[in-house]
């Protein structure tokens, strides 16, 4: 029996500055790719090349996906222009730049249409931060479909691609949560030529050449993070070898994740199975495809040439179980190291999604990020004053103003969470050159900028240059995260390099402060407290966001994030910087609400654990069930796509409906009176009655002020209820004290002093009640809107 080769790292094809620019360079780089044809008049443009249609007011600063596409296309030649937030109701909006020479791009935004305009509770939000003004309403439900729509009406023969967000975790048949169903590929239902995934600059850039060589979209099948359409049977599709995803993963035997940390010898018995020596661990998955050569010999196909069948959509729409094992095989199916093509029939088509995109190089990196943005929204949402800081202020702009994105992806694998579906879980990091050079352009150049740099982060703080330490291991590992159930033996941690670039970058002249606004991955940070040391000395701002998410097993083990006992080490080193530092600051942990796997009592116990070390969220998460997550394919078929998946398998317990879902927020708001009747009933049903009452180890009192059943948070209006009757202000005042002093059992740690408890929101003390005044580091938190950690 012969095998693969040992895998190797995949290598990239081409350097994204290894084109031959287009024709139209000569025009060079636009202070703004032109949103109108005035525009176009004054660079000289006849025509676009490419237009992008996105949900997003245009931004040119490379946080927002328009304008770092936008921008690298246009470094590789191309006359690029856009259409930002179209009136979607008729196809005349879509024409305002003409009819582009090579394709539509089309992407929802910065978000999922239906995450920004919904909450998860499904209420319509009342503003949109990617809006002039926070303005809601600017853009449609599902705007890929409706916008590809209307660029089809447009112009029925320019190709449309589709990519960001919401094409990237929308390609394949998944549950919506928004109409409690699973739906087709958004490439299906929006009748677009081609999808792109994840990080799309190298697609793009190569669909771009394509089709300016005369190359027919239909074509273009080969391109790694895209997805396609082809008939059952095409001609085009020979050569490859089909596996059935029951050979990878099938319900009712269901194979474990392989640890690429095991011998050959272990792998092998632990399947049952011998295996020649040197056998690549990787192709040890349980599938067991072969072909046979005339010599007689057996051979498992080329990686590069298997695809592997799915669930048709028709499957998986009626069956969870299939629902939940193809979200296992897509998600075996992510590192690009060892990725192979996947394909799902949807009615008389088969839908190809190729492997994942090669990350960047760190030069390809920094090749993007040097381009030159504008870092500015685009003067036609300037105010009366001509700037952008009055009625016309762009939210999302403004959180990201002075901060500077110094990588990509992540490797934690928080279930709930979509970006190692969408940027990979293989970190790309950009050079410190580069990083110090934004720093200084945003110095000199940014309108506004006071010294202090917002953020120096990412997806997380600190996985900046940390990866497997052996990239053959890397290339074949298939394990979900890097870091759960504990920090993976082949993962170096080392933060050596972030720690030189906090050092190199606070030391430039003119720049007073530098602060870390992404959220930290703690378990990362105890690895090193040389980093803790660096970070709290000198980069934070009164508090510091983390997110341990939970304090129960239970719900840890299907969130895959590490027990509270870490997060307890990391607050005893936290703390002890702090005192050194001389700083009196705060750690503000955030928690979400109602994740599957979590009972009643998971979230009674964590309101225990909130209220014995004294900290109040003002703001609460709930799950949100984002598209393709693993987290949402538990809520949508009661079970665990993290283990075997049968008919009889381990059932989630998943938490439904508006009253169970609001007792849950209601745990984590154990302070808010409005909360106290439905705490009462459930504590009385579940028989934990000694929690209710008026002494310090009861959670919630016995009496009930007069509330209005509302609540406004800290965010508002300084945490100060409305509604309230003057008479009824005192009791409530009364109340709130009465919670707040409470700690939960007699062997609890020392209560907050009066006037520190934390909120959630701010992790700084509440307005002044005549306590005693905080330590005066507390007040220096930024007022960048925070970002939620991971």
């Amino acid at each position: 029996m012969s095998s693969h080769p040992a895998i190797s790292p995949p290598k990239a094809s081409k350097a994204l500055t290894a084109y031959r620019p287009f024709w139209a360079k000569r025009f060079g780089p636009a202070p703004f790719l032109p949103m109108s044809r005035a525009e176009m008049d004054q660079l000289g443009w006849d025509s676009c090349d490419i237009i992008i249609v996105t949900g997003d007011a245009y931004v040119d600063h490379p946080s927002f996906g328009m304008a770092v596409i936008g921008r690298t296309l246009e470094a590789q030649g191309f006359r690029v222009g856009i259409i930002a937030q179209p009136d979607w109701q008729s196809a005349e909006p879509f024409k305002a730049l003409g009819k582009p020479n090579l394709f539509f791009g089309v992407a929802a935004g910065n978000m999922d249409s239906m995450i920004n305009r919904y909450t998860a509770d499904r209420k319509i939000r009342s503003d949109d931060a990617y809006t002039p003004g926070g303005e809601a309403g600017k853009r449609p439900d599902r705007a890929t479909l409706v916008y590809t729509q209307r660029c089809k009406e447009a112009w029925n023969d320019v190709p449309v691609v589709i990519g960001g967000i919401e094409a990237s975790l929308r390609r394949i048949a998944h549950y919506d949560y928004w109409s409690d169903k699973v739906r087709r590929s958004v490439l299906v239902d929006a009748k677009a030529d081609l999808l792109v995934y994840g990080n799309a600059e190298r697609a793009i850039v190569e669909i771009a050449h394509r089709i300016a060589q005369k190359k027919p979209v239909e074509s273009i099948t080969d391109i790694r993070g895209t997805a396609f359409m082809r008939r059952t049977n095409d001609p085009t599709a020979e050569g490859w070898f089909e596996l059935d995803s029951t050979s990878v993963d099938t319900p009712g035997r269901i194979d474990e994740l392989i640890s690429p940390y095991q011998t050959i010898e272990e792998t092998a018995a632990d399947k049952g199975a011998s295996c020649a020596t040197g056998q690549a661990g990787a192709d040890s998955d349980g599938a067991k495809p072969i072909t046979i050569h005339r010599s007689g010999k057996l051979a498992l196909p080329p990686r590069d040439k298997t695809v592997i069948r799915l669930p048709a959509y028709e499957q998986v729409k009626s069956d969870s179980v299939l629902y939940a094992h193809a979200n296992r095989v897509l998600h075996l199916e992510t590192n690009p190291g060892n990725a192979r093509a996947l394909v799902q029939r949807h009615g008389e088509r088969d839908l190809w999604i190729n492997p994942p995109p090669i990350p960047l190089s760190t030069a390809e990196m920094d090749h993007v990020f040097d381009l030159p943005y504008a870092r500015s929204p685009h003067p036609s949402y300037a105010d009366e004053q001509g700037g952008h800081d009055g009625a016309t202020k762009i939210p999302a702009w403004e959180m990201i103003r002075f901060s500077v994105n110094i990588m990509r992806g992540c490797f934690g694998g928080c279930t709930f969470c979509s970006i190692t579906e969408h940027e990979g879980r293989i970190i790309q990091s950009r050079s410190e050159d580069s990083v110090i050079r934004e720093i200084e352009e945003i110095r000199d150049k940014v309108k506004g900028f006071t010294g202090v740099i917002s953020d120096l982060g990412g997806p997380t703080a600190n996985m900046y240059r940390i990866g497997c330490k052996s990239p053959e291991i890397e290339a074949a590992c298939r394990k979900p995260s890097c870091v759960y159930p504990g920090i993976c033996q082949n993962l170096h941690t080392d933060h050596g390099p972030l720690i030189h670039m906090y050092r190199r970058a606070r030391a430039l002249k003119g720049i007073k402060k530098i602060l870390i606004g992404s959220g930290l991955r703690y378990d990362l940070a105890i690895e090193s407290p040389e980093y803790i040391k660096e970070l709290v000395t000198h980069h934070v701002g009164g508090y510091l966001k983390i997110a341990p998410e939970h304090t129960e097993g239970g719900p840890l083990s299907k969130m895959m994030k590490p027990g509270i006992g870490t997060y307890d080490k990391f607050k005893k080193l936290f703390e002890q910087a702090s005192e050194e530092a001389g700083k009196k600051q705060y750690l503000i942990p955030y928690f979400i609400a109602a994740h599957p796997g979590t009972a009643d009592e998971d979230m009674m116990n964590l309101a225990v654990w909130l209220k014995k070390n004294g900290f109040r969220a003002d703001q609460v998460q709930t799950f949100y069930p984002s598209p393709m997550a693993t987290a949402t394919a538990m809520y949508h078929s009661n079970k665990n796509p993290l283990k075997k998946v049968t008919r009889d398998s381990e059932t989630v317990d998943i938490v439904r409906g508006e009253r169970r879902r609001r007792l849950h927020k209601a745990f984590l708001r154990y302070h808010d009176p409005n909360n106290w009747p439905l705490l009462r009933e459930a504590l009385k049903t579940m028989g934990h009655e000694e929690l209710i009452g008026n002494g310090k180890h009861h959670l919630i009192p016995t009496f009930q002020p007069m509330t209005d059943g509302a609540y406004e948070s800290a965010r508002r209006k300084n945490s100060t209820p409305t509604g309230v009757k003057t008479s009824v202000a005192k009791p409530l005042a009364k109340a709130r004290a009465a919670a707040s002093s409470a700690s939960t059992t007699p062997n609890s740690v020392a209560k907050p002093r009066q006037g520190q408890l934390l909120t959630q929101h701010t992790g700084l003390p509440p307005r002044e009640t005549g306590a005693r005044a905080p330590g005066k580091q507390a007040g220096k938190a930024t007022a960048t809107k925070p970002r939620r950690p991971r």
